[in-house]
């Protein structure tokens, strides 16, 4: 695992994986947008019909471990792809959706 690895490094990393097959041709925000939706999905299929308590414990198998981790980083990859595609730092956005929801949802 590399500690050093950055939100900017990751999306060189997957821009280049995506050039190097031909690939950025149907990276499209549409495309992206929808295959984003596509892996969120098969992230929640880990979790459909489960408990609150399996769910919880859904990391205490490898099997299922394994298969969360996938999906999450599929999930994360279109992301970054879909930010890199619109120009959107996403750390930033993030940031300023915080401070828009801290203003919005004060706390009591």
């Amino acid at each position: 695992m590399n500690d050093d690895l950055t939100v900017p490094e990751l999306q060189r990393r997957l821009a280049e994986f995506a050039a190097a097959r031909d690939w950025g041709q149907y990276h499209t925000p549409k495309n992206l947008a929808a295959a984003l939706t596509v892996e969120a999905g098969e992230l929640l299929e880990v979790f459909q019909w489960l408990t609150p308590e399996q769910a919880a414990a859904v990391m205490d198998a490898e099997g299922t471990a394994h298969r969360v981790r996938d999906e999450v980083a599929d999930v994360l990859a279109y992301l970054l792809q879909l930010c890199t595609v619109l120009e959107v730092d996403p750390l930033q956005a993030l940031a300023e959706k915080i401070v828009r929801n801290e203003q919005r949802f004060p706390a009591p």
